[in-house]
């Protein structure tokens, strides 16, 4: 087989109907072998052939081509479960919830795919809030009517409001997850341009300010939290996901399970940490979750990110800090004192190391060998 020769498969929606949309270079065997598939037509929108979505066809491509060109089918074959670890999706307070007139509800198609797809729930609730707010944006309009051009002037919309990018890409792919996950048509809205990737610096505070702000909790179990923050470079879903069972005394380290990508890891606990963490729990028992809020529930989000602020306002912190200020602290800190970037990324649970290189442009010994010409 000819590495060099291939061809992309695309699911198309042509005249309401499904097809296989098939890309390619320009080349004679891969004309020639097309032209044996069965009624391939030509789409000058879309600038590939297409022939009818059906099993039959997939498999008459598969061995037409099989042993002569290579079949790219990434962006044909995407519909796989994802996050299959996560815990059980509830989307039933937004089937439960009081129609309002005239206000158009997320269909029921697109929530029963987020829930068999087990999306994390914030993300569930990220993509039908974005996704409620462009159908009301066209809600005399069908779905299936609205093209590119509509999609990119609801995204102009947003962008004359001054959105940041993470927003308007938030609201790219609640809109694409409906298109190309739950109807099928992966390639319906490839076109569809996104922001410039931002690259901006993570925020860091001083070890001495990060210690004023855990001295300055209202209590053991405020302390705790933000030790565990800074201490286990923890994000913040990980921290309330924590079970007492997850912190290992005896080889003083922190479970995280079911992390970002689904992914487990070990990181680093403080024996500063682990005495606080002893009182605590024998002060508030907690039952399932380490850290619980009112009947036992785990503790929410916005509870960690007051405690955080609350304390860096009485240690008089010039920065606003958030949980993730405190990973990012832990981090540059480890990275100041020497720990190399491969254990970091470790102990972080970051997937790539290009994600961990960022810390070098924050931390003090990257800059305090070089002499400025100044002096």
């Amino acid at each position: 087989m000819n590495s060099f020769k291939s061809i992309s498969l695309y699911h198309l929606m042509i005249d309401d109907q499904k097809m296989i949309g098939i890309k390619f270079a320009p080349d004679r065997l891969i004309q020639s072998l097309i032209k044996g598939l069965p009624g391939p037509k030509w789409s000058e929108s879309y600038n590939m052939v297409y022939i009818p979505n059906t099993k039959a066809n997939l498999d008459i491509i598969f061995n037409t081509f099989k042993g002569h060109v290579w079949i790219n089918y990434n962006r044909f074959l995407t519909n796989r479960p994802v996050n299959t670890g996560n815990e059980a999706v509830d989307v039933q307070w937004f089937r439960r919830r009081k129609p309002v007139p005239g206000y158009r509800y997320c269909p029921e198609v697109y929530l029963l795919k987020l829930e068999l797809k087990r999306y994390a729930d914030n993300t569930v609730r990220t993509y039908v809030s974005f996704f409620e707010m462009f159908i009301n944006h066209y809600k005399e309009r069908e779905l299936s009517s609205i093209d590119e051009s509509d999609i990119r002037a609801f995204l102009q919309k947003l962008v004359h409001k001054n959105v940041s990018n993470s927003y308007l890409n938030q609201a790219i792919n609640a809109i694409k997850f409906y298109y190309e996950v739950v109807l099928g048509m992966p390639n319906r809205f490839y076109e569809i341009e996104r922001p410039r990737k931002e690259s901006k610096l993570p925020t860091v505070i001083s070890k001495e300010e990060v210690l004023s702000i855990i001295d300055n909790a209202n209590n053991i179990k405020h302390r705790c939290i933000m030790q565990l923050l800074y201490g286990s470079g923890l994000r913040r879903s990980e921290l309330l996901c924590l079970k007492p069972a997850d912190i290992d005394s005896k080889r003083m380290l922190v479970r995280v399970k079911g992390s970002k990508g689904n992914k487990d890891r070990f990181t680093l606990l403080s024996h500063t940490a682990l005495k606080d963490l002893r009182t605590y729990y024998r002060e508030w028992r907690p039952r399932e979750y380490l850290f619980e809020g009112r009947g036992g529930r785990k503790y929410s989000p916005q509870s960690v990110l007051k405690i955080v602020r609350a304390a860096a306002e009485k240690a008089r912190v010039a920065q606003t800090v958030t949980p993730h200020v405190l990973r990012h602290s832990f981090a540059t800190h480890l990275l100041e004192s020497g720990v190399d970037l491969r254990r970091i990324q470790v102990l972080l649970g970051h997937g790539s190391s290009k994600t961990t290189e960022i810390y070098t442009h924050v931390a003090i010994n990257t800059f305090e060998n070089i002499k400025n010409p100044l002096d």
